[in-house]
């Protein structure tokens, strides 16, 4: 099958990095215009363009700063056109204990929050904004295994991020689809990134090896082509599910 996402413009966050940077150059190889959003790694973002088989773009933005991203997504409307799809990809996953002072234990949860949750939810209401209009668009949105399974006490503010997104995506799918936008998440397991590597380098790899079905942990790689797939509108009627990518850790 071959998909393409020619005349697609479509922002994808957190993008410098991980999966959001294997799902942009992705789309890019597909032929969509892809605005890479990153926080503040100019150069891994200017990388990315490097590779790109079709035009894009980069654009900075601070999703801890709500007063920053209301009015983001407007703003690359003004200077590029109409957005097609957004992939929401940008989250921290930062450990909190449980034996932690509670002010302090509060200020992670809501750093967590502002990004993984309420960036989010600005960017989706200024997305479907735009996308009334043009009576189309797609929301792909990257949560997690843990939204569903839950995770460890060091990462509550995490989990409970990642939940929100579910019923947001499931309310945007169900009350928008008549006019054209539909919505959809990616529930991803434990995948090597940046970030994952911390946690190896601290517990081993035999501490993730151990909890998936597979041999090898799932890689960015492997949960592009679904994002791709979703943009591309050739599974409009999956609008509202949950996509485990998970390597079999969890099953619903």
């Amino acid at each position: 099958m071959n998909i393409s996402l020619k005349n697609q413009r479509i922002l994808v966050t957190g993008a410098s990095r991980g999966i959001g940077r294997a799902i942009a150059r992705q789309l890019s190889e597909s032929g969509a215009e892809v605005i890479v959003h990153y926080n503040s790694n100019t150069e891994e973002a200017e990388s990315l363009l490097s590779q790109f088989k079709t035009p894009g773009f980069m654009e900075s933005c601070d999703l801890s700063d709500s007063g920053k991203v209301v009015g983001f997504i407007p703003a690359l409307i003004k200077k590029y056109g109409p957005l097609t799809g957004l992939v929401n990809n940008a989250g921290v996953s930062i450990p909190a204990k449980d034996t932690l002072p509670t002010d302090e234990w509060l200020k992670i949860w809501e750093k967590t929050m502002a990004i993984n949750s309420t960036a989010v939810g600005i960017l989706c209401k200024e997305f479907v904004d735009q996308a009334k209009s043009q009576q189309n668009g797609r929301i792909i949105t990257i949560s997690s295994r843990a939204a569903f399974r839950g995770d460890t006490t060091d990462y509550l503010a995490y989990a409970a991020s990642k939940g929100s997104l579910v019923s947001l995506t499931r309310s945007i799918a169900r009350h928008y689809g008549k006019i054209g936008i539909k919505a959809f998440l990616i529930a991803p397991g434990f995948t090597r990134t940046d970030m994952a590597n911390e946690i190896l380098s601290e517990y081993g790899e035999d501490f993730a090896l151990n909890d998936i079905a597979l041999n090898e942990l799932t890689l960015p790689e492997d949960i592009a082509p679904m994002v791709t797939l979703l943009c591309s509108g050739l599974a409009d009627h999956a609008t509202g599910t949950s996509i485990d990518i998970n390597a079999g850790s969890y099953v619903r």
